[in-house]
């Protein structure tokens, strides 16, 4: 017989006889499974926080904010600068003039519903054209603010995670009651973790005078930035930087997917070590349990190679099995799961949902297959060097 065909007959052998080591195989497979679980989990987290940062924002929407300043809490301008940005070219027409918006960007303190402690709330100023900007926005619940009032718009994720953001409920920030009259949707982006005013009564409340901290601005097509880059850049009076927004709230999610992907690398490593050691013991026993066969088939004249990849291959199915049930279960349970955290740039709270990717799964599956193979390699050379002469003399 060739080598290959030794190697499928011995493989099928081992995977026959699991059902009698059925129960320390299942021990391995709950490890993995575990492993992968946490694994999927911790990593969902970025993929979610990560999705909801880049479905914010359209190619043809530009952030400009003040040289220097990596978010709108850092930036600021008056409002003669705010002025000359939206008269800058490439900024496409509305019906009221330049589709731009100086907006005011604050943090309140807001109870989450979960855990009832303070977090960390954008609250928005608008300008009357911020609705040209934004053409993914929608009202889904109640109405818009009136303008010159103190009544707030709550985004969708921001209504569900925090406390007391229903429609026609009360928030009070500072020495100002607000009114929330509305919910909006904004396609599941990081805009509907904010509150949105109007900017006016917002620069009175916290006593700003005429500032704003962002110009959001509408280009008359994608290839325009280039040209208001260049307008905005030599303009003496102005010390800014223009940012396409997808681009911008791309950099924001960096610093806590780092953050979120080391811990979880390092959490599954410590746990795949564990892992690794229990599918070798489970591989081990199987040799242990397998020394009469394995024995006879060396004796029939079946090659040492052939005995190592059917015990690799018993551990790469059994560690794949357990990758396949930890992904299902993982996704199972925190698909979708909505929740808020902590965005370190901005000091504001993004809601958000786990997102458990078909890559992520793969990416699980593919751990667990290296577990297993890590855990199957000693007892398959072990197998591989048994003295015939030896394990023949328990038969």
């Amino acid at each position: 017989m060739n080598w290959l065909s030794q190697t499928l007959a011995v493989t099928g052998v081992t995977l026959r006889s699991i059902p009698q080591r059925l129960g320390s195989s299942v021990v391995a497979m709950i490890g993995i499974a575990g492993v992968v679980i946490v694994f999927t989990a911790v990593l969902s987290i970025a993929e979610g926080f990560s999705a909801a940062m880049r479905g914010t924002g359209d190619p043809r929407t530009v952030i400009v904010l003040r040289s220097g300043s990596d978010t709108e809490m850092t930036s600021g301008f008056s409002g003669e600068e705010a002025r000359l940005i939206s008269e800058a070219p490439g900024i496409e027409m509305g019906a009221a003039g330049p589709k731009a918006s100086p907006e005011l960007f604050v943090i309140v303190g807001h109870p989450l519903k979960r855990s009832g402690t303070d977090a960390n709330v954008p609250l928005r100023g608008l300008t009357p054209t911020a609705l040209e900007v934004r053409p993914e926005f929608r009202i889904v619940e109640g109405r818009m603010f009136t303008p010159g009032t103190s009544e707030i718009v709550v985004g969708r994720a921001a209504s569900n995670q925090f406390s007391g953001l229903s429609v026609g409920s009360t928030v009070r920030s500072g020495e100002t009651s607000w009114q929330v009259v509305g919910i909006f949707d904004a396609n599941g982006s990081a805009a509907e973790s904010e509150l949105w005013c109007d900017a006016r009564v917002l620069q009175s409340a916290y006593r700003r005078g005429n500032s704003y901290q962002s110009v959001y601005l509408r280009l008359e097509d994608p290839d325009s930035l280039q040209a208001l880059k260049d307008a905005l850049t030599t303009d003496p009076r102005l010390n800014v930087t223009a940012i396409r927004e997808p681009e911008y709230f791309a950099q924001q999610s960096q610093v806590l997917q780092t953050v979120i992907r080391s811990i979880g690398f390092a959490i599954a490593g410590l746990m795949g070590l564990g892992a690794i050691f229990g599918a070798v013991n489970t591989m081990y026993s199987a040799v242990s349990t397998r020394t009469r066969e394995i024995a006879t088939l060396r004796a029939l004249g079946f090659g040492s190679g052939s005995v190592v990849v059917s015990v690799l291959v018993e551990a790469l199915l059994l560690s794949l099995v357990g990758g396949a049930i930890g992904g299902l279960a993982a996704w199972a349970a925190f698909d979708g799961y909505q929740t808020a955290t902590m965005n370190w740039q901005s000091f504001s709270q993004v809601a958000f949902a786990f997102a458990v990717t078909p890559s992520l799964l793969l990416r699980g599956l593919l751990y667990a297959a290296l577990m297993g193979l890590l855990g199957g390699l000693l007892p398959a050379l072990r197998a591989a060097r048994l003295p015939v002469v030896t394990a023949l003399r328990q038969l």
